[in-house]
């Protein structure tokens, strides 16, 4: 399963703050992580939040693309579309 982001670093906290979508339309997950983008803490942290959300271990999630970016892709395993609006609400 893929899952695209849109990234606040040092947003204050860790958190899911809902969907979006991005200039073509497509649905973005906005999410925000106290960490700094420094030596992929954020990304890191973004990893963590996602799969906590989904009730998945980390390495079941990867960043496919995006790591120095605010808009990353991340891959998932053991994760199903079902389970991203159990965790997320439906993106439109």
């Amino acid at each position: 399963m893929r899952l695209t982001v849109r990234v606040t670093p040092k947003g204050g906290r860790d958190a899911v703050d809902g969907w979006t979508c991005d200039e073509a339309g497509r649905p973005v997950l906005k999410v925000r992580v106290s960490a700094a983008p420094a030596d992929g803490q954020a990304n890191a942290a973004v990893v963590a939040l996602i799969a906590k959300a989904l009730g998945v271990p980390r390495s079941a999630v990867r960043i496919a693309s995006g790591e120095t970016a605010r808009v990353k892709r991340l891959e998932i395993e053991q994760a199903a579309e079902a389970d991203l609006v159990r965790a997320f609400g439906s993106a439109g």
